[in-house]
């Protein structure tokens, strides 16, 4: 068993984990305690549920999960886009690094089924 933090899926979603730090210092009070704090638990969560996974025989249950995180954050996201909380660009750089890992997860997932 690899060392889950040796998974390129575990240091894309570590690399995501950063990004949302350092994006989330710069929102609006109103979002900076509502929506960044779930920002980053999500991504903390994900992180955990990779981990766990990696640990796992049975990694079906534990992956959706982690599929399912992928999609809140994906969701919280694009709100903050919308709410003028992150530039376009800042945007589209966080969209490639979570469809990174989106993939990464559907391919693992499909690969243990």
């Amino acid at each position: 068993m690899a060392l889950y933090s040796e998974l390129p899926v575990y240091k894309a979603t570590y690399d995501l984990l950063l990004a949302i730090f350092r994006f989330t210092k710069d929102f609006g009070k109103e979002y900076k305690y509502t929506v960044g704090e779930s920002l980053k638990k999500e991504t903390i969560e994900l992180l955990t549920l990779i981990y766990r996974a990696n640990l796992k025989r049975d990694k079906q249950e534990v992956l959706q999960e982690a599929r399912e995180r992928i999609e809140v954050i994906r969701l919280f996201i694009r709100l903050m886009k919308d709410m003028q909380q992150i530039s376009i660009k800042q945007f589209v750089q966080i969209n490639e690094v979570v469809e990174n890992v989106s993939k990464q997860l559907s391919g693992w997932q499909k690969a243990v089924s």
